[in-house]
């Protein structure tokens, strides 16, 4: 039997996981429940967990007590789960959006241009906003919350061609290209951080250009080398530069919608395999 870790308030999961029970002999388990005997099952695949965020030391004690039945393993997710990943993508020479990060009592240095700023744990595009140029006030009104959370902030600049080609996401099951999406632009200037667990997103399905394939397939190569073994699910999520060449936005590794119905059968069937494969 296989377990899909959730969150309390989303006891069945989310709509995407939806065909996932069926498809794995699989239920829906809330991570942190301290009733549920997790060595009954075989495999856990983390999913819906979005409450995660500001918990994540609990979260990943939790990562750390499922052990290798965890899919992706704890290792993995515990560094996922800290956006200052990124740097060490930019490192490997991978091009990412442009990100500085503020630990608390840090200075903030804000530019001339729309900024987005965010913690660098979350789920969900929680605590996440755009600001224009001129509402610096209020952008580090934001980073002052997320430091009052003990988080650490982050600024990066907002991507222009967001608003008119929004992003490309592209989901990998076992290291192998599974599909792609558009996610139509979801943060307005003006607008305040989402409330409740997660921002809703506007989806389609999306034939990703030959060099967002390129990058996409060069991440999820990094992550396998870096690892060992190639993740059983990773989402890469693409932007376009002023110059129109892909850069990295967020690459997923913990608890992405994997938008499944968007790639068919056979993207079901493709997760399937890959989560089976350990067996």
């Amino acid at each position: 039997m296989i377990a899909l870790a959730t969150c309390a308030e989303l006891p069945d999961g989310d709509a995407d996981d939806a065909g996932l029970t069926a498809a794995l002999d699989a239920q829906f388990v809330i991570w942190d429940d301290p009733a549920v005997d997790w060595s009954r099952y075989d495999g856990v695949v983390v999913r819906s967990v979005w409450d995660y965020a500001g918990r994540r030391e609990e979260f990943l004690a939790w990562a750390r007590m499922i052990g290798p039945r965890l899919i992706n393993p704890p290792e993995l997710i515990a560094w996922n789960t800290d956006k200052r990943y990124l740097d060490d993508l930019a490192a490997a020479g991978i091009p990412v959006v442009p990100t500085s990060f503020v630990a608390p009592g840090g200075p903030v240095v804000l530019g001339s241009e729309d900024c987005v700023v965010k913690p660098t744990v979350s789920a969900g595009s929680k605590d996440t906003a755009r600001f224009a140029a001129g509402e610096h006030e209020r952008a580090l009104e934001l980073v002052e919350r997320i430091h009052a959370s003990g988080r650490t902030a982050m600024v990066q600049p907002y991507i222009p061609s967001v608003d008119e080609r929004g992003e490309t996401a592209l989901l990998y099951f076992g290291g192998r290209f599974s599909h792609a999406i558009h996610k139509g632009p979801l943060l307005r200037p003006g607008e305040a951080p989402a409330e409740g667990l997660f921002a809703l997103e506007e989806i389609h399905p999306r034939t990703p250009t030959p060099a967002e394939r390129a990058l996409a397939d060069r991440v999820v190569g990094y992550v396998s080398e870096r690892d060992g073994s190639a993740p059983v699910y990773a989402r890469v999520d693409l932007v376009e530069d002023p110059s129109g060449a892909p850069i990295v936005l967020e690459l997923e590794l913990t608890e992405p919608s994997l938008f499944l119905a968007h790639g068919g059968h056979q993207a079901t069937a493709a997760f399937v395999a890959a989560v089976r494969a350990p067996e």
